[in-house]
C-alpha cells in the first residue's frame, strides 16, 4: 500500500494538526507494517498557487518549454502522479478563517485535473480516482464540526474529494483547541480515540 501523508499547517512543531497526522501515520504503520509512506509538507515546501503561467506551462509541449515552464510543469506532474499512485492519504487540515489553508487549496488545484482525476460526460462530472481511502485531520480553535461554519473546511474537502471519485473518507476532529486548556486536552483525547477506532476492525 502507498500512503501519502500531507501537512498544511504553517505552525511547524507547534501545530496540532501535524501532531495528529503523525499519530495517524504511526498507527497506520503499526497496523500495516508493509505500508510505504511518502510525506509532503505543503507549508515548508509549497507547491505554489495555480496561475496562468502554470496552465500555460502544462499546456506547452515539453520540447517547447523554457526552463521556468519546464520546472513548473514538472512540479505539477510530480504532485499529480504522487496523488494518482496513492492508495490512501492522510490530510492535515487546520481551519484558518473558516476555511482550509491556502497551501492545501493550491495542492487541490494541482490534483483536480480534467481528464486525469475527473471528466465531464453526457451525465455530468465523473470522478476517475475512486478506491482511495482518505483520513482528514480537521483541527480548529472553535467548535465547527457538523456546523454551517464547516462549509469551506470539512464540507469542502469531502465535496472535492467526492468530485474526483473518492468516497472512503474519515474525518478526525480536534476542535475547540483555543477554548481553554481543558477543552484542548479533551479535543486531543477525543481525536486519539478516533484514530484508535480507525484500526479496531483490523485488529478485531
Amino acid at each position: 500500500m502507498k500512503l501519502v501523508h500531507i501537512d498544511s499547517s504553517i505552525l511547524g512543531d507547534a501545530s496540532s494538526s501535524r501532531q495528529l497526522t503523525l499519530d495517524v501515520a504511526n498507527a497506520w504503520r503499526a497496523n500495516q507494517p508493509d505500508v510505504v509512506i511518502s510525506y509532503r509538507d505543503l507549508a515548508g515546501d509549497a507547491v505554489g498557487q495555480l496561475t496562468g503561467f502554470t496552465l500555460g506551462a502544462n499546456g506547452t509541449p515539453a520540447e517547447l518549454r523554457n526552463a521556468a515552464q519546464a520546472h513548473e510543469a514538472a512540479l505539477s506532474e510530480s504532485v499529480l502522479n504522487e496523488f494518482l499512485a496513492a492508495d490512501a492519504l492522510i490530510i492535515g487540515a487546520p481551519m484558518y478563517n473558516f476555511s482550509i489553508p491556502s497551501q492545501l487549496k493550491a495542492w487541490i488545484d494541482r490534483v483536480t485535473v480534467a481528464g486525469k482525476t475527473f471528466r465531464y460526460g453526457a451525465n455530468g462530472p465523473e470522478g476517475l480516482v475512486g478506491g482511495k481511502k482518505v483520513v482528514i485531520v480537521s483541527t480548529a480553535g472553535g467548535m465547527h464540526a457538523n456546523q454551517p461554519t464547516a462549509a469551506a473546511h470539512d464540507d469542502y474537502l469531502k465535496f472535492v474529494l467526492g468530485f474526483v471519485g473518492i468516497t472512503d473518507i474519515t474525518v478526525i476532529h480536534a476542535h475547540g483547541l483555543n477554548m481553554g486548556p481543558q477543552a484542548r486536552e479533551a479535543a486531543f483525547i477525543s481525536a486519539r480515540k478516533q484514530i484508535d477506532a480507525l484500526f479496531e476492525t483490523v485488529n478485531a
